[in-house]
């Protein structure tokens, strides 16, 4: 008899996790149950014997956090026990098909998962969490997975000259999808991210999606704080940012371009230094697209949000976030 053979099978999946697993402590920091009660009907009590909205939201959290596809997800839920355990799903049972996570995407929809978004967001506001009363803000580009080359090659097949930004609707797989461009040298095709983030927390507490040719100073209409000191980039000390900032009643602290009146070097210098921890979270996430059309882009970076903030609670040892009424 092997030693795999002689194990007992008397074995609870709750053993097999470590008990300071990350899993656990997220499972306390959220209640999954409340934050799924008003979508109960996403899943028909008469139609395939299905995993509920409560094991969906379980999952995607799961998968966005570990930066899984669909295919790994599926597959992760079969070999993983702490993910198993989060979940949900018992010792011996098989994980769903990976198209029930995409199927599940598809019934939750952005304008859902944004709800749950902000659910969570007004409840750290209401826990003190997010004050905004220091906000970072900054854009970073996504780009999309398609082949701006084939892409390229349909236009001229269809007689177009360029492909560019006028003809791209035209012929690109993803009709919603832009060419941006940051500097004067980095050019890239697909979408732009911003966010605002609470500088005393680190917790983001806005994020949007656009077309990649959306500028800087224009994207900030979408993840402006209401008020407090706002610490932007050169992109954001020109209209219509700067109008927006002043509508909002938000103190301007945008590093000012080289060639721009009352330019202070000094002052730059440490707004700079404030912004620097930002930046570099923010630089090394993935910046791949994952699906087509700007509804579903808006989608993924509601969720990346979303985890995001869950993994920073837990990492400012809060215990557990008191979810407000949705």
């Amino acid at each position: 008899m092997s030693k795999r053979d002689q194990h007992s099978v008397f074995i609870r999946l709750d053993d097999l996790v470590p008990k300071d697993h990350p899993y656990r402590h997220l499972d306390q920091i959220l209640s999954f149950s409340e934050l799924s009660a008003p979508y109960q009907n996403l899943y028909s009590i008469r139609g395939p014997k299905e995993k509920g909205v409560e094991f969906g939201l379980r999952a995607l959290v799961l998968q966005f956090i570990e930066d899984l596809s669909d295919r790994e997800m599926e597959r992760y839920l079969q070999e993983n026990n702490a993910g198993k355990w989060f979940c949900e799903l018992a010792l011996g049972e098989k994980s769903p098909d990976h198209s029930y996570f995409g199927d599940f995407r598809k019934r939750l929809g952005t304008t859902r998962l944004m709800a749950i978004f902000s659910q969570v967001r007004e409840s750290l506001k209401h826990m003190g969490l997010i004050r905004e009363v220091f906000t970072f803000v900054d854009a970073s580009q996504l780009v999309s997975k398609l082949t701006t080359w084939d892409d390229r090659d349909k236009a001229i097949k269809a007689g177009l000259e360029k492909f560019n930004n006028e003809t791209a609707p035209k012929v690109a797989a993803d009709k919603q999808a832009r060419f941006g461009c940051k500097g004067n040298n980095k050019f890239w095709y697909g979408y732009k991210e911003h966010v605002s983030v609470d500088m005393q927390s680190g917790l983001i507490n806005k994020v949007a999606a656009t077309s990649a040719e959306v500028t800087d100073a224009e994207g900030v209409s979408h993840v402006c704080p209401n008020g407090g000191a706002v610490f932007g980039d050169k992109g954001y000390c020109i209209d219509p940012a700067q109008r927006i900032l002043k509508r909002k009643g938000c103190h301007d602290a945008t590093i000012k371009k080289n060639n721009m009146k009352g330019k202070d070097r000094r002052k730059d210098g440490w707004l700079s230094a404030m912004r620097s921890p930002y930046e570099r979270v923010f630089a090394h996430r993935n910046k791949r697209v994952r699906y087509r059309g700007l509804k579903k882009v808006q989608f993924q970076v509601g969720i990346r949000a979303l985890t995001f903030n869950l993994k920073r609670v837990m990492a400012l040892g809060i215990p557990k976030i008191d979810l407000l009424p949705a």
